[in-house]
């Protein structure tokens, strides 16, 4: 059974570079069997789907936040992780990873079967 563990700072100052870490357990990341998002909800508002990483290190990004996204991964610790840059209060929301069975991109956060608990990150000075 696969399980998904985010960790990373709760607090992040404004303009710098929020980093966050999914720990899958249970599943290899670097197989066929699942493609790992990070997904995030803003206070009061609904989920917006980031960014995938599939199985072969392929990365697929929101346009909207493309420009400030990275997703990478660590085979040898079967992680991957979130870097968002120059973030702001709008930034500030529940992240997190998500896993969905195939090797394809979905920017639909309905298509994600597996969940971790959420970290919840404030962009504040």
């Amino acid at each position: 059974q696969v399980q998904l563990q985010e960790s990373g700072p709760g607090l992040v100052k404004p303009s710098q570079t929020l980093s966050l870490t999914c720990t899958v357990s249970g599943g290899s990341i670097t197989t066929s069997d699942y493609a790992w998002s990070w997904i995030r909800q803003p206070p009061g508002k609904g989920l917006e789907w980031m960014g995938i990483i599939t199985y072969d290190g392929s990365t697929y990004y929101s346009p909207s936040l493309k420009s400030r996204t990275s997703i990478s991964r660590d085979t040898s610790k079967n992680q991957f992780s979130l870097q968002l840059s120059s973030v702001a209060p709008e930034d500030t929301a529940t992240y997190y990873c998500g896993a969905k069975r195939g090797i394809s991109s979905s920017e639909n956060p309905d298509n994600y079967e597996i969940w971790g608990q959420g970290t919840q990150v404030t962009v504040s000075s």
